[in-house]
């Protein structure tokens, strides 16, 4: 076994290959850009070096500092996470060159698993059955198309160097052809430096599989059982689960034996996952599952599959890199329960799932029965140079229903403030009829997505609340001073005040009268309601309004407070009451970045003719392209940004003639 590795990785990923490397008494070295120098995985680590800048072209893909770092520590192996470097056959060779382990496979079988088009060759070889498309060099985007018709819509367009869903559209009509493959292009070539694409026929009603495969150095493989990946959004994946729901053992089999195949036909060794797609427009068959492609790494979602069969996949990793046989057999496996995984992430689903920045002001996760793999802490910002994933939910039960019972409780139970999350989306996915008892394919999310981002109303016990916290009402007693417990003590008569909140789109004056010590009543749409404070303490309090007894947690920030109340967070403002309404940024005319990004397409110039809903500009946000829409028809008066420009979240891009002027 290693006695130090280099964890050439970040966030989540880092912190958890730290945890197993800690309990097997090996070192761990990290490292860390300039956003992350007070990053959670630089001081868990034993030691951390600083290697660049906060873009990962300018730190984290960086290998000849990676490998000076490794001189410096001492560090005999790299663990590269996901992502980044983890798919790099070069950087896997430069490694040996410096006499340094790679804790993966072989850049050989990187490199015969990194292209879907030469891997589906490959597997046809193997004798792996693959979804039908065009896998060849002819890249005209002409000929493309013309392929895409011959296989007939709707069909998929995939980066050939592709993962993550980056580099992939799904195009239902010939004519949106062309500008699909432009936008699949584009981000193929800035996620992975390779714009070169494949088309395939897209199953309409299909179900995301996985295998997870192990090999090592001896000729040895083994799969380690399925997971169910198909509840996804933009092709990223959402909730994974293990095992897969209505799984016949007949097609756990074939699955699980054509991934071993697939394992074997590429000398693989380490951790790996074989993805396959099936049609199960008529159930699930072991004649209808299709590969995909091979993810020569460990996954995100790889805790759900240590649930279940209750091994570490990061302790066989490093196993096996260190030139160990794998550490069972076949028939040694075997798996118990269910187990889901949530990713929890920082970005706003009712608005498209845009990713958010900003500080994380308040995080509490669960502790109760719920495994929490996180990259993060309260304090802690998100930026925009990396992935804005906070936190893993995991959670293991005797069944289905048990398991996803914990999972909503889990999410429940999870409070962030200071940056909006999605974790009521992931809530109303738990709670979905249909993904509740196992129906699920790719296309659930799309199909109900209005439902599943509806917003609850704010419940009047949570504007009351914010109203006190805005009064300070809420404080808890800072002192023995008897006189700093009695909150809204009156000697004479009740007194009157006023908190200004944002919420709905609409400022509100809420009324608020002190009754004695520790009540009040408070003015609502719904009436007056009478609240008594029954234990204040920092941010949480138990609440009573008419014999009704709740907790709640609240935290206020500088402009605004979040209300944690009966399983969901409810974010209210705190208008300046001083300052002037800024209307400015509720105009139509304007285009606004919704996020820091990077401007990657600007399609119109100034005095141009625009029609509602025209893409106008295209915004790359972490390896993700935006599309920005014309507000409404009219001309283009002032173009404020340029290709190549990175912007800040707020950044007016683009402005209209104001109507009278373009009529003019």
């Amino acid at each position: 076994m290693f006695k130090k590795i280099l964890i050439a990785n970040r966030g989540e990923i880092a912190c958890r290959v730290m945890a197993t490397a800690r309990k097997l008494g090996v070192k761990t070295v990290a490292v860390y850009s300039d956003a992350d120098d007070r990053a959670k995985h630089v001081a868990m680590a034993d030691e951390a070096y600083r290697i660049g800048p906060a873009p990962v072209a300018e730190s984290y893909l960086k290998t000849d500092k990676i490998i000076d770092v490794c001189r410096l520590s001492g560090a005999e192996a790299v663990h590269p996470g996901y992502g980044f470097l983890s798919e790099n056959p070069d950087f896997v060779d430069a490694l040996e060159d410096a006499g340094i382990t790679f804790i993966g496979p072989s850049a050989k079988s990187i490199r015969a698993m990194g292209l879907k088009d030469a891997a589906k060759a490959l597997m046809v070889e193997a004798g792996v059955p693959v979804v039908p498309g065009y896998h060849g060099e002819n890249q005209e985007p002409e000929f493309l198309k013309d392929q895409a018709d011959q296989i007939g819509y709707p069909v998929l367009i995939k980066a050939r160097a592709g993962g993550g869903g980056k580099g992939m559209r799904r195009v239902d009509d010939p004519v949106d052809f062309l500008q699909a493959l432009s936008g699949a292009q584009r981000e193929g070539e800035a996620s992975f430096g390779d714009g070169r694409v494949l088309i395939e026929k897209c199953l309409t009603k299909p179900r995301h599989i996985e295998i997870q495969v192990f090999g090592d150095s001896h000729g040895n493989a083994v799969h380690l059982f399925e997971r169910d990946c198909s509840l996804q959004r933009r092709h990223q994946k959402v909730i994974e689960e293990a095992p897969a729901p209505g799984m016949p053992e007949e097609m756990r089999q074939a699955m699980g034996d054509a991934a071993v195949k697939a394992a074997k036909a590429i000398d693989y060794s380490g951790a790996g996952t074989i993805e396959f797609i099936a049609d199960v427009s008529d159930g699930l068959k072991a004649d209808q599952f299709y590969f995909m492609e091979m993810n020569t790494r460990l996954q995100v979602e790889h805790p759900v599959t240590e649930m279940i069969t209750g091994e570490d996949l990061v302790a066989w990793q490093l196993h096996v890199a260190s030139g160990g046989t794998l550490p069972k057999t076949q028939d040694q496996l075997s798996f118990d329960g269910w187990a889901f995984e949530a990713r929890l992430y920082a970005e706003d689903a009712p608005k498209g799932f845009l990713p958010a920045i900003g500080t994380l002001e308040h995080l509490a996760l669960p502790e109760d029965g719920a495994r929490v793999d996180s990259g993060v802490r309260s304090g802690d910002e998100i930026t925009p140079f990396y992935d804005p994933m906070i936190a893993k939910v995991i959670v293991h039960g005797p069944t289905r229903e048990a398991a996803l019972g914990r999972l909503l409780s889990s999410l429940e139970a999870t409070e962030v403030a200071g940056c909006v999350t999605n974790a009521g989306f992931l809530a109303a996915l738990c709670r979905h009829e249909g993904f509740s008892v196992g129906e699920v394919d790719t296309g659930l999310i799309d199909r109900d997505l209005q439902d599943l981002i509806e917003e609850p109303e704010i419940p009047a016990d949570a504007i009351a609340l914010a109203a006190l916290t805005a009064l300070g009402l809420t404080k808890p007693a800072s002192g023995n001073d008897p006189f700093e417990t009695l909150a809204g003590w009156r000697i004479w008569s009740a007194s009157r005040q006023f908190a200004l909140l944002e919420f709905g789109g609409e400022k509100r004056d809420v009324e608020v009268h002190a009754l004695g010590n520790k009540r009040f009543a408070v003015h609502l749409a719904t009436g007056v309601r009478e609240y008594e404070l029954v234990n204040v303490a920092e941010n949480a309090l138990i609440f009573d309004c008419e014999g009704h007894r709740a907790r709640a947690v609240i935290v206020k920030g500088n402009k605004a407070l979040t209300v944690f109340l009966g399983g969901n967070a409810f974010p209210i403002n705190l208008p300046d009451m001083l300052s002037a309404d800024d209307e400015a940024s509720g105009s139509g005319d304007q285009l606004i970045a919704p996020m820091p990004g990077l401007v990657k397409v600007l399609s119109v110039k100034a005095g141009e003719a625009v029609t509602k809903d025209q893409p106008l500009i295209i915004l790359e946000a972490m390896k993700m392209e935006h599309t920005l829409k014309a507000p409404r028809d009219g001309v283009v008066g002032e173009v404020l940004a340029q290709e190549g420009e990175q912007v800040t979240d707020g950044t007016v891009l683009l402005a209209l003639a104001e109507e009278t002027d373009a009529a003019a």
